[in-house]
């Protein structure tokens, strides 16, 4: 990613080349999921430079769902440096999470389509004929 060989990157450094802010990686220190720095002489935090990696990893995969516990369980078992199903497993989890997510945003949108081809113009009183929404009769206390 950046060649900077065995030199150690300041807090600033890490985070600019990573993307994150400093709170941000100063979080997931306190999470575990980096290793706590060396201080330099002058007492300044000193991260490897594969620390930009690490951090580049983390926000992957919490842009493909896994929450930071999850990323935290699976850094853990890779740094155990045995071979693990987990991943495997827990992909496979997010995958029926993501197919879940798709059809529930499929129904959102095809009722927002009812609503937009009723020509719907309020939730609580609406005027179009035939309205697709129940708020209306959910405001009024019609329904049982």
């Amino acid at each position: 990613m950046y060649d900077i060989g065995n030199r150690r990157l300041r807090t600033g450094e890490v985070a600019e080349r990573a993307g994150v802010n400093i709170q941000t990686l100063r979080y997931y220190e306190r999470r575990g999921l980096i290793a706590e720095p060396a201080r330099s002489p002058g007492g300044h935090r000193t991260y490897p430079a594969d620390t930009v990696t690490l951090l580049s990893v983390i926000k992957a995969a919490q842009r493909l769902g896994f929450t930071l516990d999850e990323v935290a369980e699976l850094l853990d078992t890779g740094r155990r440096g045995h071979p693990t199903p987990d991943l495997k497993a827990r992909a496979e989890a997010k995958i029926a999470e993501v197919d879940r997510k798709i059809a529930d945003l499929s129904t959102i949108r095809g009722a927002l389509a009812r609503v937009v081809a009723a020509g719907c113009d309020s939730l609580t009183a609406c005027t179009c004929d035939d309205c697709p929404l129940p708020f209306a009769e959910l405001a009024d206390g019609d329904a049982s």
